[in-house]
């Protein structure tokens, strides 16, 4: 979450350090990781709750829609236009992401099984998108898909990177962290399962880069080596917090962490309708002209810091301190929003 404020909030885009921007299209930059890794958390989570398994069916329905609705609406905010008001959104595929993986782990709790639909859903993915249209961002499937069904309301006008076919294989992430989950509370002594998790996470890793010859690995299409690539790592980066945290026993250091990742959804949405409304809200300058308030805050607050980039990386930063700010008041108050 930390992570997703500092890339979503810099100063200025026109200077952002490489590392927190998106891949243009192939490949990959530190920035690609963070919503796959928080989908592969969700599965993960389910895991780790009894309620998943004991809440009727219909609470599980209730809250998966609740997820895509604080997306619908994140994307209508503030003037709720339906003409060109965006249906697919990051809030929206964790919600279908969501209900999928917590029903089929509702359904079956066992590894080879769960791995088996990872692998239909993953190589299915790779099948249908090289036989019908290309992987470019108007031609492939996915995008044909989402102009036929939503055309008018996709985030780059002809194709959208959280459309309806690409929330398939990231299923498959969120699956991934379900079979993380159920291993590690499997009674395999600690370290060997730490060791295993990591070791899988190693083979995933190089099998996503094997994939990506003939596959390339791509967020926006959310490919199959791209779930490979990015499941391992999160398998890796999981393994080595629980070591560092639960075996090692120091859990100081994470506590920030902690207190954002327990109002996760809260600290999202604020983060975002503030962010658009910093984009919104207009400020007359001396010449007649208007620029936005961000560019304000950040012309007169951080220019002067120095070079384009570490100015623009300073206001994102302080806009994490604020962030943070609101969820240590929320944690402190034990005021935790949860869809």
């Amino acid at each position: 979450m930390a992570g997703m404020v500092v890339v979503n909030n810099p100063g200025t885009w026109e200077a952002v350090y490489w590392p927190l921007e998106h891949a243009a299209w192939n490949g990959w930059t530190p920035t690609d990781l963070i919503f796959p890794f928080f989908v592969f958390l969700v599965g993960v989570s389910m895991t780790l709750s009894f309620q998943t398994l004991t809440a009727r069916p219909s609470r599980i329905v209730e809250r998966g829609l609740l997820i895509i609705c604080f997306g619908l609406a994140m994307e209508g905010f503030p003037f709720f236009n339906p003409g060109v008001w965006r249906v697919p959104g990051v809030l929206q595929r964790i919600g279908l992401c969501y209900l999928a993986a917590a029903f089929l782990y509702r359904r079956t709790r066992r590894l080879a099984i769960l791995g088996g639909a990872v692998a239909v859903l993953l190589i299915g993915y790779w099948i249908v998108l090289v036989s019908f249209g290309d992987l470019t961002t108007d031609g492939n499937l996915g995008a044909r898909i989402d102009r036929a069904l939503m055309s008018g309301h996709l985030w780059q006008g002809s194709w959208d990177p959280e459309g309806l076919l690409g929330t398939l294989p990231a299923i498959a992430t969120a699956l991934l962290g379900v079979i993380a989950g159920i291993f590690l509370q499997s009674p395999m002594p600690r370290g060997r399962k730490l060791w295993t998790l990591a070791f899988v996470g190693a083979a995933l890793v190089a099998a996503g880069q094997l994939w990506n010859l003939v596959f390339p690995i791509n967020k926006s299409l959310w490919t199959s080596s791209y779930v490979l690539l990015t499941g391992g790592l999160a398998a890796l980066g999981l393994a080595t917090f629980v070591y560092v945290i639960d075996v090692r026993g120091h859990r100081g250091w994470a506590q920030p962490l902690i207190v954002m990742g327990r109002n996760a959804l809260t600290l999202y949405i604020v983060a975002s309708l503030i962010a658009k409304l910093l984009l919104m809200i207009p400020v007359p300058q001396r010449d007649g002209s208007r620029l936005p308030l961000q560019s304000v805050i950040f012309q007169y607050g951080f220019e002067w810091l120095g070079p384009p980039e570490i100015a623009s990386l300073s206001f994102a930063l302080v806009f994490l301190a604020l962030m943070y700010g609101l969820c240590h008041f929320l944690y402190r108050r034990a005021i935790f929003l949860r869809a």
